[in-house]
């Protein structure tokens, strides 16, 4: 969607706030013990009391109310009742919501004490990859902008990107056009970022892996064993200069 009013702009940052304060609430509790399904039912609570509807299962009828992806699991992990955290783990918490017609998206990955190098390295490469995404997000510029900012502080930490998931158009739906933005660079791709756009940008930042597979479920999506994936996400509005960040927890 474009913003056109600024009652556009203060319904996507109501919503923006909500997802976003779910995800900062669903990280605090985060410890060895409980499961994902426990945890996914914090972020069931939470959404409910502010009167939104989760995202992927109001639109995808995803069985599940955030996707919580453990490890070598990359993305869109459906909570379960036999995944228990443990120390070391390192968790992708992807929160999306509805309020009003209008809908927004974030996401984060943690790590359960003790943190390991690897994992500490992987999350630090994310979220400068998603800074540095951001500060070529403007209207006006190439979008492929945005995944060669993500491709080059990936490389310049000597890990890779997953080329088969990226970033999206959101606001009136959980996922608009432009409908993939790619972690990489790709030169033939030639669109133009507008003014007032709301998308994403989500970095998935990998210690090796290019590509992410469908474990078997229909849903969650991982990389090969050994190898782990952060990601950082914000939802934002396209302006000539830097985007307005719709999800910041206050």
């Amino acid at each position: 969607m474009s913003i056109e009013n600024d009652n556009d702009l203060k319904a996507l940052r109501t919503i923006g706030r909500i997802v976003a304060q779910c995800l900062q609430f669903m990280s605090k509790n985060l410890e060895p013990g409980i499961t994902t399904l426990e945890l996914d039912e914090l972020g069931r609570r939470f959404l409910e009391k502010h009167g939104a509807k989760s995202a992927p299962k109001l639109v995808y009828q995803f069985p599940g109310t955030t996707c919580i992806s453990v490890n070598e699991e990359a993305a869109h992990g459906i909570p379960s009742a036999a995944t228990i955290f443990k120390a070391g783990d390192l968790v992708n918490i992807d929160v999306s919501a509805e309020l009003n017609g209008y809908f927004a998206d974030t996401g984060g990955s943690f790590i359960i004490p003790p943190e390991t190098t690897l994992k500490q390295k992987l999350c630090f490469a994310a979220k400068s990859a998603l800074q540095l995404a951001m500060n070529e997000a403007k209207a006006n510029a190439r979008l492929n902008r945005i995944g060669y900012a993500v491709e080059q502080e990936a490389k310049r930490h000597g890990f890779t990107v997953i080329e088969n998931i990226g970033s999206h158009g959101v606001g009136r739906a959980l996922h608009e056009e432009p409908d993939f933005i790619p972690n990489y660079f790709d030169p033939k791709d030639k669109r133009i970022l507008k003014e007032g756009q709301v998308i994403t940008i989500e970095p998935f930042v990998s210690s090796g892996g290019t590509e992410v597979f469908d474990t078997g479920d229909g849903w969650t999506l991982a990389t090969h064993a050994g190898i782990f994936t952060a990601q950082f996400e914000h939802t934002m509005v396209i302006t000539k200069d830097k985007p307005l960040i719709m999800t910041l927890p206050a």
